[in-house]
């Protein structure tokens, strides 16, 4: 063989392995850069709130993700409590926002003064019939008290708003990222104007 095609191939054989490591180089980078992504908090992070699962109504296991980028109002509902008409507020609020990315997520909890003791389908037959409530309707838990839900121990003691639950329809306040923004009293009327502007707020932030 003569000296030329074998300087060809040594020069082939080192622009191959210049390219592999060029390569390498590059992949090694995107992978130190996702990884700094990720512990930055600046790649696909997931808010707290969205890693629960609870049944509805009818004991389906619904994902709270499925909610995620909507602008929530959680509310712990009781039948039988003289707040129990925020019924009315709280569907009058739906139907107002719901295309524009809102949803109520009521948990009835009997822990105050007993005043939600009947079985799922007993409260939704309340609800469906008395008010005639559209938005989701989850199965009855706990939330306050040593069988609190976790859901409602991160409500209450990790979000930004902690504090126990002090009666039936208590409300937070999420926006679409999964952050709490606002916690309401439980007498406090969903279609009261701080509500109505907070919500308001939420829905048009990006």
């Amino acid at each position: 063989m003569s000296i030329y095609p074998k300087i060809f191939l040594v020069l082939f054989g080192l622009a191959t392995l210049g390219f592999g490591l060029c390569a390498f180089t590059e992949s090694d980078s995107n992978a130190k850069e996702k990884l700094s992504n990720e512990a930055s908090g600046s790649g696909h992070s997931t808010a707290p709130l969205y890693g629960f699962r609870l049944p509805d109504i009818d004991g389906r296991p619904v994902d709270l993700k499925t909610f995620q980028g909507k602008v929530l109002l959680i509310v712990n509902t009781a039948s039988m409590c003289g707040n129990t008409p925020q019924y009315e507020g709280l569907q009058d609020m739906y139907e107002r926002y719901q295309e524009r990315g809102f949803e109520i997520l009521a948990f009835p909890a009997n822990d105050f003064g007993q005043q939600e003791p009947g079985t799922n389908q007993e409260i939704k037959g309340f609800c469906y019939t008395r008010y005639g409530i559209t938005f989701p309707l989850f199965s009855k838990i706990s939330v306050a008290g040593k069988n609190k839900h976790p859901l409602y121990r991160y409500l209450t003691e990790q979000s930004a708003f902690p504090g126990r639950v002090t009666w039936n329809f208590q409300k937070y306040l999420v926006d679409r990222s999964g952050n709490v923004i606002g916690k309401y009293d439980p007498g406090m009327n969903p279609l009261s104007p701080a509500i109505l502007a907070d919500v308001e707020k939420a829905l048009s932030a990006s």
